[in-house]
């Protein structure tokens, strides 16, 4: 070989040989720095993410946040809301207590006035008739002769008979006049009796309240804006009071029936947990059957235990729903069967037909099931009953008659008038007890007693009524009026009793002659 082409082929390979590092360290280089340029660029497109992602979040954290802040601003505002129209609720019953005041103080005004107006006319009046007395004295000194004493003895004598007998025609001619004036005053005396007592006893006989197993109950009953306590009182009738007692909600309502159900409907939803109008209707109606279904067994259990049959399913029902109906503490259910019980013996020891006196005593109060949806009395009410739905005339007459309302016309409503007695004024029938019973009996009859002319007296009908039986020969026609409005007014004064009593005064003359 040539040595010169092997000298360049030695500097050619030499001069690679010394290149090749330079361009292996070239290319890695560049390599590294688009490994590099791509690390950078990815880190950054990372970082980017990033921040998209943190910004999205604090944007949604944010809107949580503003849509809690939202729902708690507006659940203070129901509640604002509500406090509000409690506070409404109040000052509309501070108003009208206001008024009653008012009212009450001007009344107590015009009466003052009136009685400084008759103390001056009585005045007045005493003056004219002592120098009356004074005229008359000396009339009678100068014509009789008689001395002062003397004159004022016949005197007081003379006046002490027209007095008596003037006042017992006065009474006869004010009670005539009382009782043509009777329907007014009693309007009267009745709306003032309701303004001072009803509130009392309005609240024991038309609410019931229900335990709550806490406060935030309450709230869950009421609902939101109130939709859930409104719903309930559309589906029941009845009203439902939510107040600042805790753990107590009060169900109020004329009708027991529908306030029962309304109780034991309420009781479940508190139970149940789920409160919401559509939950309160459904609870509500299967209440409603349910009621429905507890009165109409009721009914029949006590036709079964009085063994009576045959009566029409209305009048099951209203037997039935007399189970949530009292009367002075009485239930009115345990009282029909206990005068149907009665009824029945009185008849057997009569040779009566004892099932239709049974009847009579069992339906007499048929009428208080619904006495506070018709207008009148409970006995014409179950009279109409018993006749609408094909009632024997002597059950008729025996409901319509057993208050002596109508005349009796058959010995039934006789025995039934009878038995209602006898089940209301036992002892313990009306919460009273035996010594009460007794010492008020004796009481009421003490005090008629105690009147100068009367032989004896006797309280009957629970004291209800006294009878009072007066010498003849020393009580006259007219003084018996004046006798018995005495007997009751000391009655009125120091006896307490609910309601009134009869004062029935008694004088018989009886002239015995012999033919010999």
């Amino acid at each position: 070989m040539d040595p010169w082409l092997t000298l360049v082929i030695g500097a050619a390979a030499g001069i690679v040989v010394g290149l090749l590092p330079y361009l292996i360290g070239t290319i890695t280089r560049k390599a590294a720095q688009q490994k590099a340029h791509e690390i950078v660029a990815d880190a950054k497109k990372r970082a980017d993410d990033a921040v998209k992602e943190a910004e999205l979040s604090a944007k949604e954290d944010l809107i949580k946040r503003k849509e809690s802040a939202e729902t708690e601003l507006q659940e203070a505002r129901n509640e604002l809301r509500s406090w509000e129209k409690r506070l409404s609720k109040r000052e509309d019953g501070l108003d009208n207590k206001v008024d009653i005041l008012n009212k009450k103080e001007r009344f107590i005004e015009r009466a003052e006035q009136d009685l400084k107006n008759r103390g001056n006319k009585l005045q007045k009046k005493e003056e004219d008739l002592d120098k009356i007395l004074d005229e008359e004295r000396q009339v009678l000194h100068k014509v009789s002769g008689l001395s002062r004493e003397e004159a004022k003895q016949l005197l007081l004598d003379k006046l002490d008979k027209e007095i008596d007998r003037e006042v017992s025609i006065l009474i006869s001619r004010k009670v005539d006049k009382a009782r043509e004036d009777a329907d007014r005053e009693a309007r009267t005396i009745v709306a003032n009796a309701i303004q001072r007592v009803a509130a009392e006893h309005t609240q024991e006989i038309v609410v019931s309240t229900i335990d709550l197993p806490n406060d935030e109950m309450k709230g869950r009953v009421i609902g939101r804006e109130g939709r859930n306590i409104r719903a309930f009182e559309k589906a029941t009738g009845i009203d439902l009071i939510v107040d600042d007692t805790p753990g107590v909600v009060v169900v109020s309502g004329f009708d027991s029936v529908r306030r029962e159900m309304a109780r034991r409907a309420l009781e479940k939803l508190i139970a149940d947990g789920r409160i919401h109008p559509a939950r309160i209707e459904e609870v509500v109606e299967v209440t409603k059957k349910e009621m429905n279904e507890l009165i109409m067994n009721t009914g029949k259990q006590a036709c079964m235990d009085i063994d009576i049959h045959g009566l029409h399913p209305r009048e099951i029902m209203l037997i039935g729903r007399l189970k949530f109906r009292t009367s002075y503490g009485q239930n009115v259910l345990n009282h029909s069967l206990e005068v149907s019980h009665l009824s029945g013996v009185i008849a057997a020891e009569l040779s009566l037909d004892v099932k239709l006196a049974k009847r009579c005593g069992f339906l007499h109060d048929i009428g208080k099931a619904v006495d506070h949806e018709m207008e009148g009395g409970h006995q014409q009410i179950g009279a109409d009953l018993a006749r609408r739905y094909k009632e024997a005339p002597e059950v008729i007459n025996a409901i319509a008659a057993h208050h002596e309302d109508e005349p009796a016309t058959s010995p039934y409503a006789i025995i039934v008038q009878a038995a209602d007695a006898i089940s209301a004024s036992r002892p313990g029938a009306r919460r009273e007890t035996l010594e009460k019973y007794i010492k008020r009996l004796e009481r009421l009859e003490g005090v008629a007693t105690s009147f100068d002319g009367v032989r004896n007296a006797y309280a009957i009908q629970a004291g209800r009524e006294v009878r009072v039986i007066v010498d003849p020969e020393i009580v006259d026609d007219p003084g018996s009026s004046k006798l018995a409005r005495d007997i009751a007014n000391r009655v009125q004064e120091e006896l307490a009793y609910s309601g009134e009593i009869k004062v029935t005064l008694l004088r018989e003359t009886r002239i015995i002659e012999y033919a010999r």
